[in-house]
């Protein structure tokens, strides 16, 4: 793969990853209701925000995007996949949050494909 386009790919990663921080590290409601019908508020909303926060700086240095990817790959993919079963029957919020599962598809995709 061009190594343009993986730049690219690992830039989109990190802001997805880095944009949804805030709304973990502040409590917003939508992100304490998605972490206790999980089980995981408080201490889960909040050490995932810090792996992702790493898995963000990580994909973006090149001498470990491996690790980033790696770890991007573990985080969305363990999030998707909990989250997505326990929510599948409720349609109202699959149309509210479906652009988390867009992210998290995307980035589940190509994180992937960042490694050089």
């Amino acid at each position: 793969m061009n190594k343009t386009v993986q730049l690219i790919l690992r830039i989109i990663i990190a802001v997805i990853l880095v944009q949804t921080l805030r709304y973990k590290f502040t409590a917003h409601p939508d992100s304490v209701y998605i972490f206790t019908k999980v089980g995981l508020e408080p201490y889960g909303r909040i050490v995932i925000g810090v792996f992702e926060l790493i898995a963000a700086i990580l994909i973006l240095i090149p001498k470990t995007v491996w690790l980033g990817a790696l770890l991007t790959l573990g985080i969305i993919s363990g999030g998707t996949i909990y989250t997505f079963n326990r929510f599948r029957y409720r349609n109202k919020w699959r149309r509210r949050y479906g652009i988390l599962y867009g992210c998290g598809s995307f980035y589940l995709i190509t994180s992937d494909f960042v490694d050089e």
